[in-house]
């Protein structure tokens, strides 16, 4: 990605920044690691290592490894320190981020077969600029398909919303 923002000229984040970020928020995960087995306690009882003895050496490991991975960055004296993404990249992979992350929260209230036809749907107008005579039937067809592989032939049971109760569909 970097080489086409290279020759692209473009503006964006540097490697740097972009590294340095991600140390802090896997820093972060090593922090809440920590107080939240500090909570639960870390010693040893009777019965052997407490709930949080094994999480609490996993976060310190996180932060010292965050710790590390961030003095790099910011002391590193060689390396590629240009651009990570161009802004118009960075959109590019937020209009996908955004509406994946939209029908992971939506899937459990709707059902995952609402929520698929409506991100294949989407996608296929949006990003793909088909043409809707095209998009829908698809975005219809893939749920549907999807389930009679898992439900019916397989057995396996998807979440469900209220269309599939209403449908009579809710096994």
């Amino acid at each position: 990605m970097s080489e086409t923002a290279h020759e692209a000229g473009g503006t964006g984040p540097s490697h740097r920044a972009v590294e340095a970020g991600v140390a802090i928020v896997i820093g972060l995960f090593g922090v809440i690691a920590v107080i939240g087995s500090l909570r639960v306690g870390i010693g040893w009882a009777d019965d052997g290592p407490m709930a949080g003895f094994f999480p609490f050496y996993i976060g310190v490991i996180i932060i010292l490894s965050s710790l590390v991975n961030l003095y790099t960055v910011l002391f590193a004296t060689s390396g590629d320190q240009g651009l990570f993404a161009t802004w118009d990249q960075l959109g590019k992979v937020t209009s996908v981020v955004i509406p994946t992350a939209i029908y992971v929260g939506i899937m459990p209230y709707i059902g995952i077969y609402v929520a698929s036809a409506l991100l294949i749907g989407i996608f296929m107008l949006w990003l793909g600029k088909y043409r809707w005579t095209i998009a829908i039937p698809v975005a219809l067809l893939v749920p549907v398909l999807t389930f009679f592989f898992f439900e019916r032939w397989f057995l396996v049971p998807l979440p469900k919303g209220p269309l599939e109760r209403l449908l009579g569909l809710y096994a």
